[in-house]
């Protein structure tokens, strides 16, 4: 820690972080949720829209998976972009604009439309996440920065627990309303949140510490060391042949192609899966739904504590991805069983959304300056590819068996591919 300096206590570093937290996280996590309502909408409003759009399985999964191509490609210029003009702006537009054409999927006429929304989504959605990923390397030290991660990351299932069946029951109240099918009401009102956080992002959004008035002067100087001590063994410059070459962000890379491709098994078929296990009506589909996105809640909370408090990032990583790839491979077994059904889901959705926010904790331990914002964005880019591939695959494989099965055991396989990756990282630099 440099000389001039003041050493604080650890009550006082404990009460800066935690105003930190309350101020920021609580309204990332909000944006998040309305973000990931992007992803919990189109599961359901498949129930509906295949039939009237024409969509076969192969093409609800192609649809679901274009999303990803726009956002790979635009992710690593955002997040530079970000990094240079900085976060309230650079948020607002990305939230804003997906919010727009989140409400114009209400309009699709035909296959293709859904196509062209789903890519265009995906290019005004890029950024977002990386973008808040490397945020929040702006305010907390390695050590801490796993719990304040779970709070935004926690708006993955609390999108499955409070929109799944809020989805439900837009589409089985709005129904008819106007000449519209349920889903086109869905698209339609569940855009108007990601409108309103863009809008008050910038309010609420500060770009650093530095800019706050919530934060005393001895404050920033020990925000601003702590930093300073947690980027010391950080890699920050380096050429872009260097950048590409790192086996270690390659490593990262494929790794989160591996847990993405878990995770967006789950977001996109839990309906599905709950419809076979034979749950039919939208409502009740949501709500039934809503269980597993629950207890994903509690891992998520229960695992980001433990890994901060024990400075553990390897384990803490591969249990929640073993028990997710062991739960999706044993869900076939239970079709038709309601409760069984849930009890498996519930394991399987837990681990396949609580390796995200475990494996975010990694990344930022090896990079620093503009090689986070490029780092984190070429890693998120890389590994969204899966998000494209893991619908592709399952709708590709449903189509071709007529059986769910075969698609969930191929995401189990490269889930448990991943596990053996982890222990392909370095220990000693992720374990702080």
């Amino acid at each position: 820690m440099p000389r001039d300096v003041p050493v604080v206590k650890d009550e006082r570093r404990e009460k800066v972080y935690a105003r930190i937290t309350w101020r920021l996280m609580p309204f990332l996590f909000f944006c998040f949720f309305a973000a990931y309502l992007d992803r919990v909408n189109v599961g359901f409003a498949k129930l509906q829209m295949a039939d009237e759009l024409g969509l076969s399985e192969y093409v609800y999964g192609l649809g679901a998976g274009i999303f990803f191509i726009g956002y790979a490609l635009f992710e690593v210029p955002s997040n530079l972009i970000m990094h240079k003009v900085g976060a309230r702006l650079w948020i607002a537009r990305i939230m804003i604009t997906w919010g727009i054409i989140s409400g114009l999927f209400a309009f699709a006429q035909t296959p293709m439309h859904f196509y062209i929304l789903r890519f265009l989504l995906g290019l005004a959605e890029a950024g977002f996440a990386p973008g808040v990923l490397l945020y929040v390397t702006y305010w907390f030290p390695s050590a801490r920065r796993s719990r304040a991660m779970s709070i935004f990351f926690i708006a993955i299932p609390i999108s499955g627990v409070l929109g799944s069946p809020l989805s439900g029951w837009i589409m089985d109240t709005f129904h008819g309303a106007s000449g519209w099918g349920g889903w086109r009401w869905l698209f339609l009102l569940e855009a108007i949140p990601a409108l309103i956080a863009g809008i008050a992002t910038f309010w609420m959004l500060p770009n650093r510490p530095a800019d706050v008035d919530w934060l005393t002067a001895e404050d920033k100087r020990m925000i601003a060391a702590d930093l300073a001590e947690d980027n010391r063994e950080k890699t920050a410059h380096m050429s872009v042949r260097q950048f590409l070459a790192d086996k270690r962000l390659w490593l990262l890379s494929l790794l989160y192609f591996c847990i993405v491709m878990g995770q967006y098994a789950i977001s996109f078929w839990l309906p599905t899966m709950v419809k076979a296990a034979g749950v039919t009506d939208p409502l009740e589909n949501g709500l039934i739904s809503a269980i597993p996105f629950l207890f994903a809640v509690v891992v998520i909370l229960v695992l980001a504590r433990s890994a901060d408090l024990r400075r553990e990032r390897r384990f803490h990583l591969m249990l929640p991805m073993a028990m997710g790839a062991i739960a999706l491979a044993l869900s076939p077994l239970a079709i038709g069983n309601l409760p069984l059904s849930v009890l498996i889901l519930s394991f399987a959705t837990a681990g396949l959304l609580t390796q995200t926010a475990q494996f975010w904790s990694i990344p930022p331990a090896f990079l620093g300056g503009v090689w986070a914002a490029a780092g984190i964005g070429a890693i998120n880019a890389i590994g969204n590819v899966a998000g494209f591939v893991s619908p592709f695959v399952i709708g590709w494989v449903v189509d071709a068996t007529k059986s769910l099965s075969a698609g969930l055991y191929t995401i189990t396989a490269v889930e448990l591919i991943g596990v053996a990756l982890v222990l392909l990282i370095p220990a000693r630099q992720v374990n702080r």
